[in-house]
C-alpha cells in the first residue's frame, strides 16, 4: 500500500494539466479544510449554547458577538451552524464508508470473478438504481422513521450500487493484466490479488467517486432534512436550518444565507478536490 496516494501528488512534468490539478487541490483541500475545522471544534465547543433561547437577543444581524447572527428564538447560528456542520460532516463520512466499503467488495466480486455472480450481484444493483436515489432513500426512512442513524443507513444503502458498478469496471479491467496473471501462477489467493495487488491500482477511480459520493450525501441529507423526515430537533442540521430560515428570509436573511454558504463552500471545495483527484488520475494515468 505504500505510495498509494503518491500518484496523484507528484510531480510528473509541468504540463498545464498538472498545474491544473493542483490548483483544484490546494483550493479544495483549503475550503474543505476550514469546514473539516469548524466541524470537528463544533463536537467539543461552540461559542454559545445552540440550543439556548434569549427572547431579548432574537432576530439580532452579524455582530462580533454573534458572527451569523441570531434566530426567532434568539439562539445564536454560528454555535448551531457549528453543530450541524458537525452533524453533516458525520452523516456524509458514514454514508460514504458504508456505500463504498459495501460497493468495493461487490464490485471486486462482480468484476474479478464474473459469470453467475456477476449476474446476480449486478441485476440486484439494477433493481435498486431503477428507483431515483432520493426517493428510494424516502422510501427506507418512511419504514425505519427519521433520525441521524436512519438517515445514515438509508444514504449507505442508496449509494452501494453506484460505488458497486465503478469498481466492477475497474476491477474487470485489471482481471487479466500481465501482473495479476503472473500472481495467479506464483499461487496467491483471491483475497490477496483482490484487495492487495488490485484495490491499490483502482485508487484513482475510487477516490474521485469517493468525493462525489461525499457531495451527494451532504446535499441529500440537506435535502431530507430540509423535508423534515432527515435529521430532527435536538440534533442540529445544516438542512433543517435552512428549512426553518425560509420563514425568515425578510426578517432575518442572514440565516439562510449564512446556512447556505456553509453548504455551498463545502460542496464546492469538496468538487475541486474530486477534479483535481481526476486531473492527476489522468495525468499519471
Amino acid at each position: 500500500m505504500k505510495g498509494l496516494f503518491a500518484r496523484f501528488f507528484r510531480n510528473k512534468d509541468t504540463s498545464s494539466d498538472g498545474g491544473d490539478a493542483r490548483g483544484y487541490l490546494i483550493v479544495g483541500l483549503i475550503l474543505f479544510g476550514l469546514f473539516l475545522l469548524m466541524a470537528v471544534v463544533g463536537l467539543f465547543y461552540t461559542p454559545h449554547s445552540h440550543t439556548a433561547m434569549n427572547a431579548a437577543a432574537k432576530f439580532q444581524p452579524p455582530s462580533l458577538t454573534h458572527p451569523f447572527g441570531t434566530d426567532n428564538f434568539g439562539r445564536d447560528i454560528f454555535s448551531r451552524v457549528m453543530k450541524g456542520s458537525s452533524t453533516t460532516l458525520i452523516i456524509a463520512v458514514a454514508t460514504v464508508a458504508i456505500g463504498a466499503a459495501a460497493g468495493t467488495l461487490i464490485g471486486a466480486l462482480t468484476g474479478y470473478f464474473g459469470g453467475i455472480v456477476d449476474d446476480i450481484l449486478m441485476r440486484v444493483g439494477d433493481a435498486l438504481t431503477a428507483f431515483p436515489s432520493l426517493l428510494m432513500a424516502l422510501v427506507i426512512i418512511g419504514i425505519v422513521g427519521p433520525g441521524k442513524y436512519n438517515v445514515v443507513l438509508a444514504l449507505g444503502i442508496v449509494f452501494i450500487p453506484s460505488f458497486a458498478r465503478i469498481m466492477r469496471t475497474a476491477y474487470a479491467s485489471l482481471r487479466y493484466v500481465n501482473y495479476i496473471t503472473s500472481a495467479r501462477l506464483m499461487g496467491a489467493t483471491n483475497g490477496r490479488i483482490l484487495f492487495r495487488h488490485m484495490l491499490p491500482n483502482t485508487m484513482h477511480v475510487l477516490l474521485p467517486a469517493v468525493t462525489i459520493g461525499f457531495n451527494n450525501a451532504v446535499l441529500a441529507e440537506a435535502s431530507m432534512s430540509f423535508l423534515g423526515i432527515g435529521v430532527t430537533p435536538p440534533d442540529a442540521s445544516l438542512g433543517y436550518m435552512l428549512s426553518e430560515a425560509q420563514s425568515m428570509l425578510v426578517r432575518a436573511p442572514w440565516y439562510a444565507l449564512c446556512t447556505g454558504m456553509v453548504i455551498v463552500l463545502l460542496v464546492f471545495g469538496v468538487g475541486l478536490i474530486g477534479e483535481g483527484l481526476q486531473r492527476s488520475g489522468r495525468e499519471v494515468g
